[in-house]
């Protein structure tokens, strides 16, 4: 009978708890969201599945020695995933739109709004039952309305691991989200006949150029914010790569095969974070909330920004384009083409619209780098 008791012990049945089931389904919602619906599912895919992993007792994937342990201490806690994938990013960039039209950048930059906006909303949760975020907290929560998932990762990790993976989930969740959450807000923002605005033609942009760039803003980040070179320069390195056109097998293998290693390995390492007694309280109900109004108000800063330069350029600016300014690169960018095509259908926004979606991720890097050098 004691062999039988020991034998009923040791299995999963006899050791679950309610918070681990909860989880679990959690993390079985995040792998639904990727496979049938198919959001964000690079990193939700591994992340639901690390979320499972993580949730299964006595099995020790999260417990120190365990896989996930290392995966998160060794390329999270780090910051080495984010940094990777921002280099990969960087060698995908095409920034010509930006550089054939830079006013676009004060778009980019206005889209950030939503972070700092939410930074005071996130201290001012304090006043409800059950939540106190500090000043570190509420930092990389704001994070979220950068709409950058590695940046917001990131920031996290430096200020707030214990978050981590309500953020992750909230970031990712919203990105994917873009094509449903930014058109209303577009629409509501904007006239008509805004949006049947058509731009004129981007000049062409030489090669000097886009190699110039990235060395420019490296250099400008040196000067005025090295807390910010981690992020930009891991970026910047990337876009070098690829502009370069010199070492086409490192870019290649930064867009390809290194990103893809590391985003599997990031996505388990944050999904790992998802245990039930950091996940299951109402701090996470905030965080969600808090993103949800992070986005929506980056995404309004960036079009009411576009209407106002509207006003004052030579040049029409179809305000749609600020849409694009929170980053989510480049699904903003198209869902901003896809409104103004509807409203009108010769009206091709996209490469236009690239500009401020670079821009963004830009913008989002100088963002956590401007909160890590006031609180970090």
């Amino acid at each position: 009978m004691d062999n039988l008791n020991k034998l009923w012990l040791s299995t999963g049945l006899a050791n679950f708890e309610l918070g681990q089931v909860i989880m679990m389904l959690v993390g079985c919602g995040l792998l639904y969201l990727a496979i049938a619906r198919k959001f964000e599912p690079l990193l939700l895919l591994p992340m639901g599945f690390g979320a499972v992993l993580t949730n299964i007792p006595m099995a020790g994937f999260s417990e120190a020695g365990g896989f996930l342990s290392y995966v998160y201490h060794g390329g999270i806690e780090t910051g080495i995933f984010p940094l990777i994938i921002f280099m990969g990013v960087g060698a995908m960039t095409d920034f010509g739109a930006l550089i054939a039209n830079p006013k676009t950048l004060l778009l980019g930059a206005a889209a950030q709004t939503g972070i700092f906006v939410t930074l005071f909303g996130a201290i001012a949760l304090n006043a409800v039952p059950g939540i106190e975020f500090t000043l570190k907290d509420a930092s990389a929560i704001a994070i979220i309305g950068g709409a950058d998932g590695p940046t917001a990762i990131f920031l996290a990790t430096k200020l707030a691991p214990e978050l981590l993976g309500a953020i992750a989930v909230a970031a990712y969740s919203y990105m994917a989200l873009v094509p449903i959450i930014q058109p209303p807000i577009m629409r509501a923002l904007t006239t008509l006949e805004e949006r049947k605005i058509e731009m004129a033609q981007l000049r062409p942009v030489t090669k000097i150029e886009k190699v110039i760039f990235p060395l420019g803003v490296l250099l400008m980040t040196i000067f005025f914010l090295p807390a910010a070179t981690p992020l930009v320069g891991m970026f910047c390195l990337g876009n070098l790569m690829r502009e370069s056109g010199v070492v086409d097998r490192l870019s290649s293998t930064a867009q390809n095969e290194l990103i893809n290693i590391t985003t599997i390995l990031l996505g388990l390492g944050v999904g790992s974070k998802l245990s039930a007694e950091a996940f299951l309280n109402v701090e996470t109900l905030g965080i969600l909330a808090l993103g949800a109004i992070a986005f929506s108000i980056g995404t309004a800063s960036g079009v009411l920004m576009a209407k106002v330069m509207n006003k004052f350029s030579k040049v029409p600016i179809n305000p749609l384009i600020g849409a694009a300014g929170v980053s989510a690169v480049p699904m903003a960018a198209r869902v901003a083409n896809k409104v103004g095509l509807e409203a009108n259908p010769h009206n091709f926004l996209l490469m236009h619209a690239m500009g401020p979606n670079v821009a963004g991720v830009l913008g989002s890097a100088v963002a956590a780098g401007i909160l890590l050098a006031l609180v970090g």
